[in-house]
């Protein structure tokens, strides 16, 4: 019985050596390391955009990327815009983001094709920079300030705006 019990107490503190060092290890990785992936979900509109076409809308966004290389995220997004005073609009695109310096500011670059149901489709590349500020090490709170160029009408249909998004990086 001795010998048992033994035997449990070294195989017990080899697995927990064994945790230690996969922990340690996953703690010293940077935040925004390569192979990571990542999901979140945002809101915008609120009266935060600044366009001449929209007084009020509300824009419903999902995104997912991969880190393919250390700061270096590709994504992919879909997006439901609601408008109060003119028809609704499904967005999809895709971008590419760079965090400096592994603090959580970033900057990306992307485009979203835009089908607003019977008035127009419309390619608009955007710019955006943003901060992702770590509630614990993976889920975190992103505020991104946006510009949106589009091809169809720059005046009417480009514009700024302002986004919060909740997000999770994962391996």
């Amino acid at each position: 019985m001795k010998k048992t019990i033994l035997s449990l107490l070294c195989a017990f503190c080899a697995m927990a050596a064994n945790a230690q060092t996969n922990n340690q290890t996953y703690q010293d990785r940077p935040p925004f390391g390569e192979g990571k992936f990542y999901v979140a979900s945002s809101l915008s509109g609120l009266d935060l955009n600044f366009n001449d076409c929209e007084k009020w809308k509300l824009d419903i966004a999902a995104k997912a990327g991969y880190l393919f290389q250390d700061n270096w995220m590709v994504t992919a997004q879909a997006e439901y815009d609601w408008r109060k005073t003119s028809s609704n609009a499904l967005v999809a695109g895709a971008g590419l983001r760079y965090y400096i310096e592994q603090n959580g500011l970033y900057v990306g670059l992307g485009a979203n094709y835009v089908h607003k149901w019977h008035d127009y489709d419309d390619l608009m590349p955007n710019i955006n920079v943003g901060y992702a500020f770590f509630l614990n090490r993976t889920v975190t709170i992103e505020p991104e300030v946006y510009y949106n160029q589009s091809f169809k009408n720059h005046s009417d249909y480009s514009g700024f705006g302002f986004r919060i998004g909740f997000g999770i990086y994962f391996e």
